[in-house]
C-alpha cells in the first residue's frame, strides 16, 4: 500500500490524516494537543500512536505538513495609494497564507516606525510606485524600516527601478529580504504570483525556525508550509480541476476559526449588472482573513459586529442563552456540550460567516453620466458561485450545518452586495481542505478526487 500522512501543526491541535494513495482513501484521523510550548514533535507523536491505534501503520511513504502554531504568519504592509499598492499587496499576502494585521500607506512617519516595533510582525511587505513611477516613497520606508531594532524578513516588491536602492539599504542595516517583480507593475494590473512565492519561501527557510519547527521539518517529505496557503491551493484545484479530473467550477470557502474567519473565492467575479468596474480587478482565486471574526479568541470583537435585532437565532435560543455561552467562552478553550451551547456556537458561527462575506464581497453602486444612469461595481461578483463550503469546527460540528452556512446567501435587504443567489450547500465534514491542498502537491488528481468524494452536499 502507498500510504501518505498529512499534518497540521495548529495553533491549538495537532491534526493528522493518513491515505491510502492507490484507492484514493482516507484511512485514519487523529487529533493531539500542539505542543508548541516544548516541542511539536510531541503532540505529533501523540497523533500518531492514535493513527497507528486505527489503521496499524507507523511507517508511512511521505509525511508532509503544514503550521498555523504559534499564531500563524502575521504580516503588515507597507505601500504608496491606499486603494492601489496597498490594496494589492494584501491581496498578494493573503494568498500566501499570510494575516495582515496592518497596512501603512504613503511614506512612513516615527509613530507608526513604532507601531511597527510593537506589532513585530513575521514579514513585511514593502510596495509602491508602479514600474517607471513614484520611487521616493519606497525608498524612504526602506530607510525607516532599516531603523527598526528587530529582526525582520522584507519582500520588496514595488518600483523595479528603485528595488536596486532598496534593496542595498536593507542590507547594510543586516535586514533579510528578498527582492521580487512589482506586485503592481501598472495601474489595474495585479501580479501577484512573485509575492506570493516570495512569502512562502520567506516561511520555508526562516519563519519555521522562529516558530521551533526545524525539528519537526527533518521528518517530513516536502517543506512545510502556512496552513492557510495549503487550504488555498486545495481550494484553487478543486475549482479549477485537472487534466484528468474535472473541478466544480466558481466555489466560495468559509474556514470559521476561534481567532479568525477566512473566506476563499474562486471565480472571474466579472460584471453582470454593473456598466463598469472601480478599482483593482480582483485575482480569480482571492483569500481575505478577517483578523476580528472567530468564534472563540475573537468572540468580544465579534459581538459588536452583530445587529441583534436583525439577526436569525436558532430554534429556542435566546438572547441570554448567548450571553451566558459568551461568558464560558472566556476560557478559549472550551468546547460546546448542552444544546443549549451548540446552538449558541452554531448563531456564532453563522454570524462569523454573514460578516466576513460582506467584507468579501463585491458591491454595486448607482451614479449619473452624461448618459444617464449607471451602475459600478467594486470587487468581485459572486451572485453565479455554484457551490459554498463550510470548514472549520464550529462548522463542521454544528447541529444544522444549512443554517450556518445559508447565511452566506444574498438576502432581499442587501440589493446592493453582490452575493451568491442559487448555490448549492456543502460541508467538509472530515476537515480533509489543508490536508489535500498538501496532497495536491504530490497527486493533483486524486487530491480533486478525494474531496469530491468526501466533501459532502448537505440535504434539503
Amino acid at each position: 500500500m502507498n500510504t501518505v500522512l498529512t499534518i497540521d501543526f495548529g495553533s491549538t491541535n495537532t491534526k493528522v490524516t493518513a491515505i491510502d494513495i492507490d484507492n484514493g482513501e482516507i484511512i485514519a484521523n487523529a487529533t493531539a494537543y500542539t505542543t508548541i510550548e516544548d516541542d511539536v514533535r510531541i503532540g505529533l507523536d501523540n497523533a500518531q500512536r492514535e493513527i497507528y491505534s486505527q489503521c496499524g501503520i507507523k511507517d508511512f511513504d511521505n509525511k508532509i505538513a503544514c503550521s498555523s502554531a504559534a499564531g500563524g504568519l502575521k504580516m503588515i504592509s507597507s505601500g504608496l495609494v491606499p486603494d492601489l499598492t496597498v490594496k494589492a499587496a494584501k491581496l498578494a499576502a493573503n494568498s500566501a497564507g499570510a494575516k495582515v494585521v496592518k497596512s501603512f500607506a504613503y511614506e512612513l512617519n516615527p509613530f507608526e516606525q513604532e507601531e511597527i516595533y510593537n506589532i513585530n510582525p513575521d514579514i513585511i511587505l514593502l510596495c509602491g510606485g508602479t514600474d517607471g513611477g513614484n520611487k521616493d516613497v519606497i525608498i524612504h520606508n526602506a530607510k525607516m524600516l532599516a531603523e527598526i531594532d528587530l529582526p525582520i524578513y522584507v519582500v520588496v516588491a514595488g518600483n523595479k527601478t528603485a528595488a536596486h536602492t532598496v534593496s542595498k539599504i536593507l542590507s547594510d542595516a543586516g535586514k533579510y529580504h528578498k527582492v521580487c517583480e512589482n506586485v503592481l507593475p501598472d495601474f489595474n494590473n495585479l501580479n501577484i504570483m512573485p509575492v506570493r512565492n516570495a512569502i512562502r519561501d520567506l516561511f520555508i527557510e526562516r519563519i519555521i525556525h522562529a516558530k521551533g519547527l526545524d525539528e519537526a521539518q527533518k521528518l517530513m517529505s516536502t517543506e512545510i508550509v502556512p496552513t492557510p496557503f495549503a487550504v488555498f491551493e486545495a481550494a484553487e484545484i478543486l475549482s479549477k480541476g485537472t487534466s484528468d479530473e474535472a473541478g466544480l467550477g466558481d466555489i466560495l470557502i468559509f474556514d470559521v476559526g476561534g481567532a479568525t474567519t477566512d473566506v476563499y473565492s474562486m471565480c472571474e467575479g466579472e460584471p453582470k449588472q454593473a456598466t463598469m468596474i472601480k478599482g483593482l480587478k480582483e485575482p480569480f482565486a482571492k483569500r481575505s482573513v478577517e483578523g476580528d471574526i472567530g468564534v472563540r479568541y475573537s468572540l468580544p470583537f465579534l459581538m459588536e459586529e452583530i445587529d441583534f435585532t436583525s439577526t436569525l437565532f436558532p430554534e429556542n435560543i435566546s438572547i441570554n442563552n448567548i450571553n451566558s455561552w459568551v461568558s464560558k467562552c472566556k476560557d478559549c478553550s472550551v468546547l460546546p456540550i448542552s444544546e443549549e451551547e451548540r446552538k449558541s456556537d452554531m448563531f456564532f458561527a453563522r454570524n462569523s460567516i454573514e460578516i466576513s462575506l460582506n467584507r468579501h464581497v463585491g458591491f454595486i453602486e448607482e451614479a449619473y453620466s452624461p448618459m444617464g444612469k449607471i451602475f459600478i461595481q467594486t470587487g468581485k461578483d459572486l451572485t453565479d458561485i455554484k457551490y459554498i463550503i463550510g470548514t472549520g469546527g464550529s462548522v463542521i460540528n454544528s447541529l444544522d450545518a444549512k443554517y450556518v452556512l445559508s447565511a452566506a446567501l444574498a438576502k432581499g435587504n442587501e440589493p446592493n452586495l453582490l452575493k451568491p443567489k442559487n448555490s448549492e450547500l456543502l460541508l467538509d465534514k472530515r476537515n480533509i481542505l489543508a490536508s489535500m491542498g498538501l496532497l495536491s502537491k504530490m497527486y493533483p488528481s486524486l487530491a480533486v478526487k478525494m474531496m469530491k468524494k468526501y466533501i459532502i452536499k448537505l440535504e434539503e
